[in-house]
This record gives structure tokens, sequence and C-alpha cells, in this order.
């Protein structure tokens, strides 16, 4: 039986934003007033930048409850008119898969399985596709004993604990696999998630709140299957999407969406389908979604990269590919084996503030590293040049990534 619907999941609820309290400037003399007024004139006078204003969101935790995930790396202001606005830094990853319970599990429990990609996995708000429940058999395994051409994974609820050691904070469970051990299964996932301090997001009507940084963020997770939002019902995803933008400054999409294969790398305008299921038209989820509310939208699901365009200034990453496919668990042949992190940063007002990809590729046993061979760039750099010569993302050849003119 599938999940049913939650309005009001626990995990939608978060502190409000802390705010920075300016503290009173010491007494002292009108002689010395007067020479501090004098010394901030001349100051002024002599800068070439008119002057800098502290960034108004810097105080607070990362991720909300889960903790502060540490100095975020290569976040800068965005000028705007002779201003500054501060950003917080969104991190994200394709499929994660860390094995594959009872037999198929890394060596030493798991311990170690990120530690390749730790120095890319940093960011304000650090999420991953989790693309296994975290639950011992619950009996409800949906390719029951025997199967063929059937495929189900899990790990145990421990498991939990190397996510968070590897940086992570939120993970998404709107996927094919959410749902492998049942109803029971997602709820166990939730469950181990949230005994280790992570978030979790892709119910139906789950709408999950952090503070980040003194910014509220809300993060939704869409596919095309009954235990998650809906990729398909573009109406409902609508309406999904207008209220979390009532509940928080900043929208992120996380949707598993478009078909499967080593030959899906390019998006094309249309529906898209596998084994008989409708994966969604990405290019019009992604652009409905936006037009609602949307700051950026994330995708995953054809095991495979493809390319990032612009649209209502807003950054659209149409999948990020295999991060993780743990106990030989995913393909990691060829293009298969590549994937990638994602970092954005974004003003609390939505604006793109820069950001970067870092290739990574799966060894022979599914375990991460970042890639030095920067093979998932270059196709992600090729497809996003042949599929939008006009609204595709500038990303140069160290994977920094710019919106086109007029984007």
């Amino acid at each position: 039986m599938y999940a049913p619907a939650r309005s009001l999941p626990r995990s939608r609820r978060a502190a409000g934003p802390r705010r920075a309290v300016p503290g009173r400037p010491a007494p002292g003399s009108r002689l010395v007033a007067l020479v501090a007024l004098l010394a901030v004139l001349l100051a002024a006078g002599c800068s070439d930048s008119g002057g800098t204003d502290d960034p108004v969101w810097q105080t607070g935790q990362g991720g909300g409850s889960t903790g502060s995930a540490g100095p975020a790396t290569g976040d800068q202001p965005a000028a705007t008119g002779g201003t500054t606005e501060a950003s917080i830094s969104l991190t994200a990853t394709g499929d994660v898969i860390m094995g594959n319970a009872p037999n198929r599990l890394p060596p030493n429990g798991g311990k170690g399985f990120f530690d390749d990609v730790k120095s890319a996995l940093k960011g304000d708000l650090v999420m991953g596709n989790l693309e296994e429940p975290l639950t011992e058999d619950t009996g409800a395994g949906k390719c029951g004993p025997n199967p063929k051409n059937c495929y189900q994974f899990r790990a145990p609820p421990g498991y939990a604990a190397h996510l968070r050691s590897a940086g992570f904070q939120l993970l998404n469970q709107a996927n094919n696999h959410g749902n492998d051990y049942g109803q029971q299964g997602y709820e166990n996932t939730q469950s181990a998630l949230e005994a280790h301090g992570l978030k979790h997001t892709g119910a139906p009507g789950e709408i999950t709140v952090v503070d980040v940084k003194g910014v509220k963020v809300a993060v939704v997770g869409f596919s095309s299957y009954p235990w998650s939002n809906s990729l398909v019902d573009l109406d409902a995803a609508k309406q999904v999407i207008e209220m979390a933008k009532g509940m928080a400054k900043l929208v992120v999409v996380q949707v598993h969406m478009g078909a499967e294969g080593a030959e899906k790398t390019r998006v094309k305008p249309g529906t898209e389908t596998y084994v008989g299921e409708n994966r969604g038209d990405p290019m019009r989820f992604a652009r409905t979604v936006i037009d609602a509310g949307a700051d950026l939208v994330i995708g995953h699901g054809p095991h495979v990269l493809r390319g990032m365009e612009f649209y209502q200034g807003r950054l659209i990453a149409y999948s990020l590919g295999n991060f993780a496919g743990g106990g030989k668990s995913l393909n990691s042949s060829g293009r298969l084996g590549w994937g990638g992190v994602l970092k954005v940063s974004l003003t609390a007002e939505g604006r793109f503030a820069g950001g970067t990809f870092t290739s990574t590729a799966m060894n022979g046993v599914g375990r991460p590293a970042v890639d030095r061979q920067d093979r998932g760039l270059g196709l992600v750099r090729e497809v996003t040049r042949a599929d939008f010569p006009d609204t595709g993302a500038k990303i140069d050849a160290s994977g920094k990534i710019s919106a086109p003119k007029g984007g």
C-alpha cells in the first residue's frame, strides 16, 4: 500500500529565521565621535567600490536542526546596482545507493564510503537523491522472492550515519525506489534519517522547510509515482509550489524525471516514457514549477547527466546522473558511471549568484570519487550547448556556471 497524502507533515515545520541584532556603539566624547565620522568620510572618499555592506543573512545554522554544515566555500555576494546581497549555497547530487542488503553491502559496514567526495560536498544546505530505503526487510519487497528483471534496493537503517558523515543534510525520497519495501520501509527510512539529524522530502503534500543562514528554504520532491508529489499532474504540482512559496523565501524542487539509459543524455520537448511508464515532460514540468514560484530545479532519474538551462532567471539541472551505486547496484560502465556535485548560490530573493559543477565517477564497486578527468563536466557542457543554444547555462572548463545573456 502506498503512503497516504500528508498535507502538514512534521518536516515542514521550522524555526523562524534568526536575526542579527546590531550592537550599540560604546559611549564616548563628542570629539571622539567627530574624529570617527571624519575617518569614515575619508575612507568613503578613497574607496573605489563605494563601500560594502555586511551580508544580512550570516546568522543561524545551515540545514535547520541538522546543525551547521561548516563554512561554505565559494560563496560571494551578488552585485546588484552598486550594493551587495548575501547568498546561500545549495549543493546537490544525483542518485545515491550505498549498497543492497543483505549480501551486496560495502566493506567495513559502509564506513568511509563517501570519503573521496567529502571535499566536494560542501554547502549551506547539502542534498541528495536517496535511491533506496533504509530499512530491515519488511516482507513487502516489490520484486518477490525470485525476481527477474526487477530491481529493489535497501540498506540497513544505520547507514544514515554515513550520509550524515559525508555532509548530507536533506535526502529526497521521490523516486522509483523510495517505496521498494512498501509503506513500512518508506516510513522506516524517514525514521532512520531523523535519528541521525537528517531531513527528508518527497511524500505527497510534504514540504520540507529548513532555516539556512536565516533564510527559510522549502524543498519539495516530485516523481511519477503515487508515493510522491506528482510530476505528471502539473496543476497539482503548481499548487504544492505555491503553498511552499507561502512558507519560505526560496523553493527548491527535487524531481525524478525522464527516461533511463546510457543514450538518454538529451533533453527535448515532450513526454518521456520508460518500460511503459510515463516519466513526465521534463521541460514542461520544470518551467511550470518555476512559473509557480520555484527558484531552483534539480533533476535526476535518467542515470546519466543532462544539460542545464536558465528559465526566468532560474537554473534547471535536468539530471545530475549517478552519484553512488554501492554493491554494484548501479551500472558504472561508461557515462553511466559519471555524476557530479552541483553547487548553486542564490540570494534570499532567488537571484542566481553563481554556481559550480564538480565531476564525480563511480569505481567498479559503485563507490564515488571526484573525477580528475572531468568526463562528466565535458558531457554536461556538450549537451547543454546542443540542447539549449540560447538558454543554456554557460559552463567553463573549470566547472564555473553563469547565466547566459538575458537569462
